[in-house]
């Protein structure tokens, strides 16, 4: 199946598998949603889930500073492993320094801690906060030794992929949300480390997902990255559904240049990931380059990922506790989450194949595996089964 085909709204793949999976994108979502086709307005990056059993939510961050330290934050309203929980909010940060350290922290807060306008994005949990109006964010957050104080200016318009919903089903009623609130902007502010306190600048980015439906039951895995070389910003992903959807693949790409988005058409895009590993601790196919060429006929460019070394490679089980942790190892869930950092290449061409422009820089992105690892020769290019 082609890219082309796999953007729009799919058929069956036979008895075996007969349920749809794609990106909703016809004007009757809109009308139900009630957003516009070309304009991101204010309250779909407010809370958009009252935290009831089966929902899920986040808002994340991530920031590349100028002095070499990588950020992450998440604020969640649940554990990802359990959506069938009540609210139960969490607090994910990631920090890598300059000088080698690193720390991941994962805490859990208690529900009366959390909460979360409807008109725009005002998180607070326990005493950390992230707000902001499309436009502007600011972000605090002190737990565990670290404090973080980060503004977030928009440099790129807020986007998403037609509605941004991803509908799985007959009844297309299970659903898991994507809204790249900033696709790139300006940070500046400090991050304070066992009293030692830096103040930074450097380019940030902001998005919203929430969903009505565990995503193990409904995505395979998917590679999701974000980077900016030269005067271009990228958004670029590749999901791959559940099993009992065919395994059926949903590109997603977003490149602009000084601002001003100028290819987002994923019907457009192929999608490649060669020289293949299995990672050792988690057992996943990984691979070391992932490439994302968009050519419409006018304009054609080529976005490259090459991984240099893993950031993070973590399964699942080994963060839950209690009897979550028995749970899923009685089932064989074998769940993972690996970072990558590495060089962003983005290339544009001439419709003859002559190169025009080509930039590189340092990017970060993730790998996130629900289900077990496919045969090679699949259609993502990875050794998945």
């Amino acid at each position: 199946m082609s890219v082309e085909e796999a953007s729009n709204w799919t058929t069956d793949h036979g008895p075996g598998t007969p349920h749809r999976a794609g990106i909703a994108h016809r004007d009757e979502d809109f009308r139900r949603l009630g957003i516009e086709r070309e304009r991101v307005a204010g309250w779909e990056d407010g809370a958009r889930t009252d935290g009831r059993r089966g929902t899920y939510e986040w808002w994340y961050f991530d920031a590349h500073l100028d002095d070499g330290a990588k950020l992450v934050v998440i604020f969640m309203t649940k554990d990802l492993s359990a959506p069938n929980t009540r609210l139960s909010p969490q607090m994910r940060l990631n920090l890598d320094l300059p000088d080698g350290r690193s720390y991941e922290i994962i805490k859990d807060f208690p529900a009366a801690s959390f909460s979360a306008s409807a008109a725009r994005a005002d998180v607070v949990l326990g005493g950390n906060t992230f707000a902001g109006d499309l436009s502007h964010y600011a972000i605090h957050v002190d737990v565990d030794g670290i404090t973080v104080d980060l503004m977030l200016d928009a440099e790129v318009e807020p986007w998403r992929p037609h509605t941004g919903y991803l509908v799985f089903g007959r009844k297309r009623d299970l659903e898991f949300a994507w809204l790249p609130s900033v696709p790139q902007g300006r940070v500046r502010g400090s991050y304070e480390v066992d009293g030692a306190r830096t103040e930074v600048t450097g380019v940030g980015y902001h998005d919203h997902n929430w969903g009505n439906v565990g995503m193990i039951s409904v995505i395979n895995d998917w590679y999701w990255a974000r980077g900016q070389a030269g005067p271009y910003s990228v958004i670029a992903s590749y999901i791959t559904a559940h099993k009992r959807y065919g395994y059926e693949p949903i590109p997603i790409f977003m490149l602009a240049r000084n601002g001003r988005i100028v290819a987002d058409d994923a019907a457009h895009v192929n999608f490649s990931a060669s020289e293949i590993r299995t990672d050792p601790k988690t057992g996943k196919p990984v691979a070391t380059v992932t490439t994302y060429t968009y050519d419409d006929g006018t304009d054609r460019y080529t976005v490259t990922f090459t991984r240099r070394r893993d950031l993070v490679a973590n399964t699942f089980v080994e963060q839950m506790r209690g009897w979550r942790k028995a749970a899923a190892r009685l089932v064989g869930f074998d769940g993972a989450y690996l970072r990558f950092i590495g060089e962003l290449s983005i290339e544009r061409q001439a419709t003859d194949g002559y190169v025009l422009e080509t930039y590189t820089d340092e990017a970060i992105w993730e790998l996130m595996y629900f289900g077990h690892a496919r045969q090679a020769g699949t259609a993502n290019g990875s050794n998945e089964s």
